[in-house]
């Protein structure tokens, strides 16, 4: 079974400290700092001793904990997901907490996602039997609400979650009609499918959402043509630049130069990570692709974060054997990034 990971799998903690997690063996594995900015501890298993599928989706909420979410076995091809809370990278994340299956029960249906409302309570997302979208939603006063269909159709692919600078939840999936979008009303309120998909040929498995100001939200996401398209609802996508490889970018906006930029990570052709960066929402400015570092795995994954100096971070995973690389960007003008190194 290929091992996934979905959503941002590097973030930092509450007290400044980076944590990076992925799908190994059968159990899900954390790496953490010992302190901000200082040596990473050994990898450790998280969320229990339940045994889980290689399948894990990481979100995190404005108060900076870790909601992890996986498929655990439950029998003969069966399946239910579980989730955890990761509170501080240093400590012991809650044991996996079950939500049985979208359907009541079957097989693994999807590769779930998973965003975190302005008021901490999970979100979870998977693709059903049916070839919809489910979702599973933490109440108000603790506990899981039920299953509810989102409709939808065809979905393939990894989905793509994502919390508003509102703090209100959104989803994206790929479909061979385009892109479906859902989007909350309003605090509380179940994530609503809008009428009528992007029209857009997409490549499934490439979606990636990102905030880039407080009114909106790009999705990135590659198109028949090879080309990395940026797309905010209400106007047309754009095509910013060819693809550096397969797979989904990592976008992560930060400040290079004193310039509020869009920064881009991915596997690139080569085997290496390659870059770009351009001016946030300034699609038009151009962008093009930069590599960096060593070859890599052909399932290395890539992330970005900031640390607890504000540095851009990137870090490579591959999920088959567990090889974590990180670099930092220097104190030197443009994107400088310092030697990659095996945490």
């Amino acid at each position: 079974m290929v091992r996934t990971l979905n959503g941002v799998w590097l973030i930092r903690g509450r007290d400044g400290r980076l944590s990076a997690y992925a799908p190994l063996e059968d159990a899900v594995w954390c790496w953490a700092e010992q302190h901000p900015g200082g040596p990473w501890a050994a990898p450790r298993a998280v969320g229990g001793d339940q045994r889980v599928n290689p399948v894990l989706a990481v979100g995190q909420g404005a108060d900076s904990y870790a909601h992890l979410v996986s498929w655990r076995p439950t029998g003969a091809q069966e399946a239910g997901l579980v989730h955890s809370t990761h509170f501080r990278p240093h400590l012991a994340a809650l044991d996996w907490n079950r939500l049985g299956h979208p359907n009541t029960k079957g097989k693994q249906t999807g590769v779930p996602a998973v965003a975190v409302d302005a008021e901490g309570r999970a979100h979870v997302f998977v693709r059903n039997k049916g070839g919809g979208v489910s979702m599973r939603g933490q109440k108000e006063r603790g506990g899981w609400g039920p299953w509810r269909d989102l409709k939808g159709r065809e979905v393939t692919g990894e989905l793509a979650a994502v919390t508003r600078a509102s703090g209100r939840v959104e989803l994206y999936a790929a479909t061979p009609a385009g892109i479906l979008r859902w989007a909350q009303a309003g605090p509380g309120h179940v994530p609503a499918l809008d009428d009528e998909p992007l029209k857009v040929a997409v490549r499934p498995g490439t979606l990636r959402a990102l905030v880039t100001s407080e009114e909106h939200v790009t999705l990135f996401f590659t198109d028949e043509k090879d080309t990395v398209c940026a797309w905010r609802p209400g106007a047309e996508p754009v095509e910013l630049l060819g693809c550096a490889g397969p797979g989904p970018v990592s976008a992560i906006r930060c400040t290079l130069d004193d310039i509020d930029c869009t920064l881009l990570a991915q596997r690139s052709a080569s085997g290496r990570v390659a870059f770009a960066a351009y001016p946030t929402e300034q699609e038009s400015a151009g962008a093009w692709w930069t590599d960096s570092g060593p070859q890599l795995p052909a399932d290395a994954q890539v992330a970005l974060a900031e640390d607890a100096e504000g540095r851009v971070v990137a870090a490579s995973l591959a999920p088959t054997t567990g090889a974590l690389l990180l670099t930092r960007r220097k104190s030197e003008p443009g994107l400088a990034l310092g030697a990659w190194r095996t945490i």
